[in-house]
């Protein structure tokens, strides 16, 4: 894989190939996560795309006798 670079005014070029592996577009948001010495690139997903992830879970709980 071939490294990211950092222009001039500090914006960070991402290869092609890793681009399309992402699906990532101009002007998607991206979170910035700094930890333990390392920057990490998180792609920002719409909450919509999250749509019927849990599609067919049982959401029946049991409750203690006390609760309503």
């Amino acid at each position: 894989m071939p490294p990211a670079k950092l222009s001039l005014r500090y914006q960070v070029v991402i290869p092609p190939a890793i681009r399309k592996a992402f699906g990532l577009a101009p002007g998607q948001e991206i979170d910035v996560v700094v930890y333990d010495g390392r920057i990490t690139l998180i792609p920002v997903k719409p909450i919509r795309s999250l749509r019927g992830i849990a599609k067919g879970i049982d959401t029946r709980m049991h409750r203690d006798d006390d609760r309503v």
